[in-house]
């Protein structure tokens, strides 16, 4: 019996320590901004995109995670927003169904040209909270 009880006492002590884990899978979408999306309310000081995002809805935008790359050589490197790239300071906000990346010179005070091409790269993280 007392062997029984060793052999048995450790595939108790696994099937007790299991639980059941539910993850949830997260989205990317992958955009392309060129240099007529920007929008720009001051002479060039900052400049404002908006990339209409849909899978953005409410549950997501109150109890979910957005992160935000940008590359500047046709998706062969990203850098994370936000981010200082070639004296402009990249960083978004996200709203309901949007997301809006917006641009000005690192010292904030010039004005600046934004890149002719850039692709967003952004990850959509689902929450169960």
């Amino acid at each position: 019996m007392k062997k029984l009880l060793t052999l048995l006492f450790p595939l108790m002590v696994l099937v007790a320590s299991c639980e059941k884990n539910e993850y949830l899978p997260n989205r990317t979408v992958v955009t392309d901004l060129g240099f007529g999306r920007w929008i720009s309310d001051d002479h060039g000081k900052t400049f404002s995109a908006a990339i209409d995002l849909p899978e953005l809805d409410g549950y997501l935008q109150e109890r979910g995670g957005v992160m935000v790359y940008a590359s500047f050589d046709n998706g062969v490197t990203y850098e994370q927003i936000p981010q200082v790239y070639d004296g402009i300071a990249y960083s978004y906000v996200t709203r309901r169904g949007q997301l809006v990346i917006d641009i000005q010179s690192s010292d904030g005070t010039v004005s600046i040209k934004p890149p002719s091409l850039m692709t967003v790269k952004i990850v959509l993280i689902d929450s169960d909270y």
